[in-house]
């Protein structure tokens, strides 16, 4: 079974190489993230011809998010239970389903923005009831992860140079240890390999030429129980589709299971 996470930022703009990669790639789920569309704009006719059932959770602003399914959309839950809200609104940042012989998050982490923003202390709100979620799931015998991208990278070596974020969000000391409080819940981060350079790293930004320098980080992350992780086969960076004109900023994560 192969499962993979993806931030496309726009499914309107990246449709055609969205498409094209799940008929290449052989991919039986896909989480998506910053669909940046309604649900009604989301493009469920068109993956519904490649044989995919969709779960969208959207709102047509720069968040939702989506799992696109061939093996299977069960006991689907749109939002966060006992998720915050910011400027008045729970944001369409979380879904889940049971997908054939796993249960999966798709999820996108608020990212932040300052240390100082009332957005940083959103994010770490959300990342507090997302571990009161998923403990459950975690600490059960089904296989369950929480794919996705968490605006957090783990570790000082998942950026290209942690003096450049000094003061930044996504590496600092809060934010590592809300991640740190998901793996207590009894999910492990499975670390997929490099198709090129030494870290797989999974967005780099659009300026600067921070893809072609691999000036990247490691924030698309897949988290997932014992159950999981036991299963897992392969994992990697599809590092290719971050290249050419039309890209996401970030690269699709792949994790292979044998379940």
């Amino acid at each position: 079974m192969r499962i993979a996470t993806w931030n496309v930022n726009s499914i309107t703009a990246r449709l055609p190489r969205l498409l094209a990669w799940l008929e290449s790639s052989g991919t039986d789920v896909l989480c998506v993230q910053e669909t940046k569309c309604t649900a009604e704009q989301f493009p469920a006719a068109e993956l519904r011809e490649l044989g995919y059932e969709s779960a969208v959770h959207a709102d047509g602003r720069w968040n939702g998010v989506a799992l696109v399914s061939r093996v299977g959309l069960d006991a689907v839950v749109k939002g966060l239970p006992g998720g915050p809200e910011y400027d008045g609104v729970q944001e369409p940042r979380a879904v889940s389903a049971t997908c054939g012989p796993v249960r999966l998050w798709s999820v996108y982490v608020p990212n932040g923005r300052e240390v100082d923003h009332p957005h940083y202390a959103y994010k770490l709100q959300w990342l507090d009831a997302l571990r009161t979620a998923v403990a459950e799931d975690a600490a059960g015998s089904l296989p369950f992860a929480v794919l996705g991208d968490y605006n957090i990278a783990p570790a000082d070596d998942d950026v290209w140079d942690r003096s450049v974020f000094e003061g930044s969000t996504h590496v600092t000391e809060p934010e590592r240890a809300a991640l740190a409080g998901l793996r207590q819940t009894g999910l492990v981060d499975v670390v997929p390999r490099p198709l090129k350079y030494d870290h797989p790293y999974t967005y780099w930004d659009y300026r600067q030429l921070a893809f072609p320098k691999n000036r990247g980080m490691r924030i698309d992350l897949v988290y997932g129980n014992q159950p999981f992780a036991a299963a897992v086969k392969d994992g990697y960076v599809d590092r290719e589709e971050r290249k050419g004109k039309g890209a996401s900023d970030h690269a699709p994560v792949v994790v292979d299971l044998e379940v």
